[in-house]
């Protein structure tokens, strides 16, 4: 059953829809409103349904209560009288909709796929001329799911560690709303460590025959630590067949990423190979297995070189002092992620799934 929300001024509702007005914040017995609401303004443009009125939602993040699993969302941003641009995040922080533009009198219907875990989809709302006129929510079971396996180099940051982003989160934006991505990736985590907390299985419950899953670690496996080590000549690749091995017992499609690069430069102005042999191990283990390989680790020490020492500060987690409001005191992130690099390194990823060939994914992308 689906979820219509019809954003505006009161008045006359559309038929089948649930008006939503600046009084509507979010509370648990209603199951849907806004969060940090302040500021929200709302205009009626014309006595239109559902295209005639809307809210501007600058900043803002509106909540729906739903089950757990793949929704299809519709959409609808435009206003009567001016010029719109509308970014659309979901739960996670993942971007979905980037710098959606309207013409004065012009709206744009949009659909994208949403993965919701934690029983709460959330939509957040930025842009220079953010509107939203109209909403509709639907589970769906028709879309492939693509699965991330990763660490914090992949996975969904908050919006209380802003501008830090791993590129799954970026990832939703490149696919139409027939592929829902699922990123189960977390800080800190290794091969070994994401399967020990049953982070593996949880994925393997959910994977369906045609999904992909998509796995990148390395990071986490150097560290000395007993829980997270492993070899790169022998238990770092028997940890990642098991990710395999997973994947092709619900008959999904494996897809190992080597890791990207972090921000190291030699004197020469060449990047420092810190992964040293975990990376040989991928390539290796998916020659022998057979499995589709995004060497995003070749890709981005192309990139970094090309940006050198400066320019990859725009890529990583810098900042001086006052720059990032979550990092008042200045970052200096070498691992790490801002926003702007996210972006591009997930455009990477997306560029090897082209030059895989991964046609289920390809034929989805935007």
């Amino acid at each position: 059953m689906s979820l219509r929300f019809d954003f505006g001024p009161g008045g006359a509702v559309e038929n089948g829809y649930t008006k939503v007005t600046e009084a509507d914040l979010y509370d648990s017995e209603k199951g849907y409103g806004f969060v940090d609401g302040l500021g929200i303004t709302y205009r009626r443009r014309e006595e239109q349904p559902l295209t005639g009125d809307f809210c501007i939602p600058f900043g803002a993040a509106f909540a729906v209560d739903v089950k757990d699993g793949n929704y299809l969302v519709s959409l609808t941003a435009g206003d009567a009288w001016a010029p719109t641009c509308t970014t659309v995040k979901t739960n996670g922080e993942r971007l979905v909709l980037r710098e959606i533009r309207t013409v004065a009198g012009q709206y744009a219907f949009e659909q994208f796929a949403v993965n919701v875990r934690g029983g709460q989809l959330k939509l957040s709302f930025s842009g220079i001329a953010p509107r939203i006129n109209a909403l509709e929510i639907t589970p769906s079971g028709e879309q492939i799911t693509l699965f991330l396996a990763g660490d914090s180099t992949v996975t969904d940051s908050s919006g209380k560690g802003f501008p830090f982003s791993g590129w799954g989160q970026m990832l939703p934006c490149f696919f139409r709303h027939d592929v829902a991505v699922a990123n189960h990736a977390a800080g800190g985590r290794s091969s070994k460590s994401f399967i020990a907390e049953g982070r593996l299985a949880a994925i393997e419950e959910e994977l369906k025959e045609g999904d992909y899953l998509f796995i990148q670690f390395g990071h986490n496996d150097q560290k000395w630590d007993e829980p997270r080590h492993t070899d790169p000549a022998t238990t770092y690749p028997e940890h990642l067949r098991r990710y395999i091995d997973a994947a092709r017992s619900r008959k999904a499609v494996p897809v190992l990423v080597t890791s990207v690069h972090r921000r190291y430069f030699d004197d020469s102005g060449k990047l420092k190979n810190t992964h040293d042999a975990y990376l040989d191990a991928v390539r290796q283990l998916a020659e022998e297995e057979a499995v589709a390989l995004i060497d995003l680790a070749e890709k981005s020490r192309r990139l970094f070189e090309e940006l050198g020492p400066e320019g990859t500060k725009s890529i990583f987690l810098w900042g001086g002092p006052g720059e990032w409001m979550n990092y008042a005191g200045g970052i200096q992130d070498n691992t790490h992620f801002q926003e702007r690099g996210s972006l591009r390194i997930a455009e990477l990823v997306v560029e090897g799934i082209r030059e895989r060939n991964l046609q289920s994914l390809v034929m989805f992308l935007r």
